[in-house]
């Protein structure tokens, strides 16, 4: 099976990677010129635009892109998807977006003839890397049921949400949890550890007791693999503003509160106007460490 991909950065890259180490033919394109040439020593072909991949006799296109309004210039602009893709071809956007966004592109390649699946995942880069990756999918059940193979070559546990843009729907939900649950766990393991507990310690009373979460045991940010390596690479604090913003906007469409979340979002901006905005998202315990 040919599947194009676009979008090749910290998640893109290594799923990209993936799809070819399970032996899909991969046309690829991204704006990195040392992200495409990764993938064509791993054996894809590069394209110059995603047009250029859409005219590529693909079965499948598959986007991991920063923004909604990337995804609507690659899909919805003149020499976008749409305008050069064959009717019938299966198109999955892994980007994070909004759902309202998500399920206007939806209805625009439906339109045209191509059934479309938002699909964004959680697991983050060493996900993306391993092929464990969780996928979060909105669309038609069948739709979904042709997808599987192409999903499980880079994830581990896939998920029908539901209609087109339900995934996204899970996605702003999961990461609004995971931005408040991850100042939670800061906010505690820096006050055991001023009061004279060793990290590591209370690290693991809290993940064999009550308090035990993805963010004290897997990413915790005192003693998790990104403290190790000074906070740099993995989910960094703008992306998780970002998902935060997202669910902000969704929460005021349909006007629910989200008092932990504003507050969250308000901390990581916080953070990120102190210059870091690329560090891992749990490095918000410096927050903690001031003064």
């Amino acid at each position: 099976m040919r599947i194009g991909f676009i979008g090749l950065g910290n998640m893109g890259g290594p799923m990209a990677a993936n799809l070819l180490k399970a032996g899909f033919d991969l046309s690829v394109f991204d704006l990195s010129a040392k992200a495409v040439e990764a993938a064509v020593a791993l054996g894809a072909r590069a394209f110059g635009s995603p047009a250029e991949v859409a005219r590529d006799d693909v079965e499948v296109i598959i986007t991991m892109l920063p923004a909604a309004a990337h995804v609507k210039q690659v899909f919805l602009g003149d020499d976008g998807l749409l305008a050069n893709v064959q009717s019938g071809v299966l198109l999955i956007d892994s980007s994070t977006i909004d759902p309202l966004n998500a399920r206007e592109v939806s209805a625009a390649a439906l339109a045209h003839g191509n059934p479309m699946l938002d699909a964004p995942v959680s697991g983050g880069t060493a996900g993306a890397a391993a092929g464990t990756l969780t996928f979060m999918v909105g669309g038609e059940q069948a739709d979904f049921e042709r997808a599987r193979p192409v999903l499980a070559a880079m994830g581990k546990n896939l998920v029908h949400c539901g209609g087109a843009g339900n995934g996204q729907v899970a996605k702003v939900a999961n990461n609004l949890l995971l931005g408040i649950s991850m100042i939670g766990v800061a906010e505690a393991m820096s006050l055991g550890v001023k009061l004279g507990m060793d990290a590591e310690v209370l690290a693991g009373i809290i993940n064999t007791s009550s308090g035990r979460c993805w963010a004290s045991e897997i990413n915790n940010p005192l003693t998790g693999a990104p403290a190790a390596r000074g906070y740099s690479g993995g989910f960094g604090t703008d992306l998780m503003l970002k998902d935060l913003g997202l669910a902000s906007e969704a929460a005021r469409q349909i006007r629910q509160p989200v008092l932990l979340g504003a507050l969250a979002q308000q901390l990581f901006q916080t953070f990120s106007n102190q210059g870091n905005g690329q560090l891992d998202f749990s490095a918000i315990v410096k927050l903690y460490q001031q003064g």
